[in-house]
């Protein structure tokens, strides 16, 4: 009734018993990330039940997230979603020092939501939404669809939800299932690599330059099992790439070869970068774009815009129904007015993070330091170690972000952001970051 496994007991007669330890051992961490489990058959016959019960413990731990099976090479703990998330990794800045850290838009340049919000309380009180109506408000849905257009994202229906970060956890759970694999962005966002594994998902890594995803490493990931492909269009991050026309090119051409793949387009930096976007939807079977309005209009306005093959959109409306409902529709309205009204000029808004990001990545190359940030309002600076690196800035007056929250096995790094930055800040800046770093060769972030 009891079987060793390393320092672990693994006991039980019923599946649901067996199941129960072998995740109280990884809850506990007696069981780490990689453990190889037995062959079903050894362990029942350790503890005396027959194989079809291990088979449906196994059944169980799979569909929960706990262990994935990979055919002859048996069945293996996955890695536990953090306890501490990555975006809880970020420092405390002391009183005193410039803080780069925390990832935010320059409140200067969002727009004001007195008019909005009262033009949609306005609208309410003259028709209150109530159960039953539409999910997404009619007027919302064509201006998204018309930006969609274009855009050139290929034709789809819209939804709407609680910003990017809900929209991709709904769309990975539409058609994966635990255990699958996803290949994801390295460098990347933290939430992204966070929420993969707290799905019970692998995270297979994808190398990025400057025009995002290299096509190579995308193609590595497909051969390794990837089920799905999450690429940021624009302002990256940690990173700023944006995928570009011919890198756009080749990755359709290597995902039209793989219609069974999910492709998820993340375009959060809509609204304050001013390069086209390069959006991979419509070459695969089931694909989908998320458009946050948080980075132009303000990251407390909980709402992204999607569109995607009707299916995949199908399928995200039906669990929504059964959660949330659908997104307030006071936000979808006041959505509405910002877009109608221009609250937000998207090319100044570009113009202005590009002076602060460029003239940092200038003075910085002046000084012998490469660093990165083609778009959006993030500089990544490759560095030898990230610990010195962050205390010698930190020294000196400036808070920046490591890069340990964005990187899976790409190689060191750390993060600026500039939008809280003042032109005339970015020389001493540099040399701050020059003093603190040594050059490190190479034209990719691994």
């Amino acid at each position: 009734m009891l079987f060793v496994l390393g320092d672990y007991l693994i006991i039980g007669r019923r599946a649901s018993d067996i199941a129960a330890s072998i995740e109280t051992g990884v809850g506990s961490g007696a069981l780490a990330p990689g453990t190889l489990l037995p062959p079903l058959r050894e362990l029942a016959t350790e503890l005396g039940v027959n194989p079809n019960t291990v088979a449906a413990a196994y059944r169980t731990l799979r569909e929960r997230g706990v262990i994935v099976t990979d055919g002859r090479r048996g069945s293996r703990v996955l890695p536990r979603p953090a306890t501490v998330p990555r975006d809880q990794m970020r420092m405390t800045v002391p009183a005193g020092v410039r803080d780069l850290t925390q990832g935010n838009p320059d409140v200067r340049l969002l727009p004001s939501l007195d008019g909005p919000l009262a033009s949609a309380a306005r609208r309410h009180a003259q028709t209150p939404t109530l159960y039953g109506q539409a999910p997404v408000a009619p007027d919302l849905a064509r201006l998204a669809r018309a930006g969609f257009d274009a855009d050139g994202v290929a034709p789809g229906p819209v939804a709407v939800t609680s910003g990017a970060l809900d929209g991709i956890e709904r769309l990975l759970t539409a058609h994966l299932r635990p255990g699958d694999a996803v290949a994801v962005e390295d460098p990347g966002w933290g939430g992204t690599l966070d929420l993969v594994p707290a799905l019970g998902l692998r995270v297979i890594p994808v190398a990025v330059d400057d025009e995002g995803p290299l096509s190579g490493s995308v193609e590595r990931a497909l051969e390794e099992g990837a089920r799905a492909l999450i690429v940021t269009a624009r302002a990256q991050n940690p990173t700023g790439a944006a995928v570009g026309a011919a890198r756009a090119r080749d990755l359709r051409a290597l995902l039209a070869a793989r219609p069974e793949v999910f492709v998820i387009d993340d375009d959060h930096g809509h609204g304050i970068v001013d390069l086209p976007l390069h959006s991979l939807g419509g070459v695969t079977r089931h694909w989908a774009l998320v458009r946050s309005t948080a980075k132009a209009y303000g990251p407390d306005l909980r709402l992204a815009v999607l569109t995607g093959d009707p299916v995949t959109m199908d399928r995200l409306r039906g669990r929504q129904r059964l959660g949330p409902g659908w997104v307030s529709r006071l936000l979808q309205h006041a959505v509405v007015e910002l877009w109608s009204s221009g609250a937000v000029d998207p090319v100044a808004v570009a113009r202005s993070y590009g002076a602060r990001r460029d003239g940092l990545i200038g003075e910085l190359a002046r000084r012998g330091v490469r660093a990165h940030g083609r778009s959006g309002m993030n500089v990544w600076v490759p560095v030898a170690d990230e610990t010195v690196v962050v205390t010698r800035l930190l020294s000196a007056g400036w808070g920046v972000s490591a890069g340990a929250r964005f990187r899976v096995v790409s190689g060191p790094g750390v993060r600026l952001t500039v939008s809280g930055l003042g032109l005339d800040e970015v020389p001493a800046l540099a040399e701050a970051v020059a003093a603190g770093v040594r050059q490190v060769g190479g034209g990719r972030f691994d």
